[in-house]
């Protein structure tokens, strides 16, 4: 298969940009509806008090999957690169280098995590009659690790060939054996264990397993350039391939950290008006997280297409990928606002049925959504610029739009005009990092050399 990907590269740059997006999008969507089901599962087939268990650790594992997600931004950069100079060698050197580190840092932070999960628990302030759960379902998370890190670098490395449709049918395959799993261990059905609330992450963590070795063969299958036994002699160490990664990757991890640490402040906020506003900011940010979908599928497609155009020394290409990627932007997620703004009442009785709630969260749709395209074009200026390997000022504005922006605006915002606005600090914050990353990017970014980083 050589370099083929998926993506076909003879295509004008809108079409190749749909075809990256839509399995992408749909591995999104996938993988939150997955997560979904699993909490269903916990919640009526044990319980309200199974769930609440399993959700308890879940502010410190998505705080070490952040980290992982940079690293694979990192490595789907230095990969395009390398896919577009044509350079089969050096995308199997990455690709090697990225899954052997994190392998060993899966291996490390599970070794870690086995020995202080009951007390990441104790900490998080779980109550005492859930505590047990919580630390049964901790440890296998946490023990699983090596095999989550592995799975997601994967998908990056494929993602940075251009190809997305294979991460979609790996994650096709890890969801239907969860779906099947979690119910079975619940229940203890065909002879196997009954292993209560850490049924649903023994199920994830034998699915994701399960999916790797569906990729491994397939790839080979497939006659796939990165297929794991043409990768053998190169998973290594292999430290300068390493630093680049770590260099464009940490700053995308940082980012997820302190959008939730910056999110954890607002909600604190919100909290203050009692249970409704709660469900509110709940029901919110489920429909959100959708909306958010393509708009971080975008970022990603245009990170990658520009490292690609830069790795084939096509400089002209890199602005023409940013055009295309903030017109996506304005198109797809634009739309999938309006249809949220408009029809908010319904999409949020999805979620909830109180009608207080209801009519609170779908006035704060109304005022917030809008914030989702804002932070999709923030996120094409930034994405194309780390491409290039330029990442501290676009990292120093993201960051510091979020740590110093949205909670005093929340305040400010709440106090003046009631509840509903404080989610108005969203679209306001992401406005603010959008005219600093347009200007560096046109003002000072765009006149500077551009350099190959493998």
């Amino acid at each position: 298969m050589g370099l083929s990907v998926t993506t076909p590269a003879d295509r004008p740059l809108p079409m190749r940009f749909l075809w990256f997006l839509g399995p992408l999008i749909l591995s999104n969507v996938l993988q939150a509806l997955g997560g979904t089901l699993n909490n269903v599962y916990l919640g009526q087939m044990l319980g309200a008090r199974a769930m609440a268990a399993a959700v308890s650790f879940f502010p410190v594992h998505m705080f070490l999957l952040a980290f992982v997600i940079g690293l694979g931004t990192g490595a789907s950069i230095l990969v395009g690169q390398a896919r577009g100079a044509g350079d089969l060698d050096k995308a199997r050197q990455v690709a090697g280098a990225v899954i052997w580190g994190g392998l060993l840092l899966g291996i490390a932070v599970a070794a870690i995590g086995g020995v202080t999960a009951a007390w990441l628990v104790r900490w998080l302030g779980t109550p005492a009659e859930i505590e047990g759960d919580a630390v049964r379902y901790a440890s296998v998370l946490m023990a699983g690790l090596p095999i989550f890190f592995t799975s997601m670098l994967a998908a990056a490395v494929l993602r940075g060939m251009g190809d997305t449709v294979t991460p979609l049918r790996m994650l096709v395959v890890s969801c239907l054996v969860s779906a099947a799993l979690t119910p079975a261990l619940i229940r203890g059905w065909l002879g196997l264990p009954k292993l209560g609330v850490s049924s649903a992450a023994w199920a994830q963590l034998a699915a994701t397993l399960l999916a790797l070795a569906w990729l491994t063969w397939h790839l080979r299958r497939s006659g796939h350039g990165l297929a794991l036994h043409l990768l053998r002699a190169h998973l290594r160490p292999h430290a300068p391939v390493l630093r680049n990664v770590v260099r464009l990757g940490i700053p995308t991890g940082l980012f997820f950290v302190t959008g939730s640490l910056a999110d954890m402040a607002l909600l604190s906020l919100v909290n203050r008006h009692g249970v409704h506003a709660t469900a509110a900011w709940g029901a919110v940010n489920q429909v959100i997280a959708y909306v958010l979908f393509p708009a971080m599928s975008i970022a990603i497609a245009a990170s990658v297409f520009a490292a690609q155009a830069i790795g084939a020394g096509r400089r002209e290409d890199v602005g023409r990928v940013a055009r295309v990627g903030l017109l996506m932007n304005l198109a797809l997620t634009g739309s999938l606002a309006l249809l949220v703004a408009l029809l908010a009442p319904f999409v949020v009785s999805l979620f909830v049925k109180d009608a207080a709630v209801i009519d609170l969260a779908a006035q704060v749709l109304r005022l917030s959504v809008w914030g989702s395209i804002l932070f999709g074009l923030a996120s094409v200026f930034s994405g194309v610029m780390r491409a290039a390997g330029t990442v501290r000022v676009p990292t120093a504005i993201s960051l510091g739009c979020l740590a110093l922006l949205l909670y005093p605006l929340g305040r400010l915002l709440g106090g003046a005009f009631g509840l509903p606005f404080v989610w108005l600090a969203y679209p306001l914050t992401y406005a603010c990092a959008l005219l600093l990353q347009a200007g560096y990017y046109h003002r000072i970014w765009r006149r500077r050399p551009i350099a190959k980083l493998v």
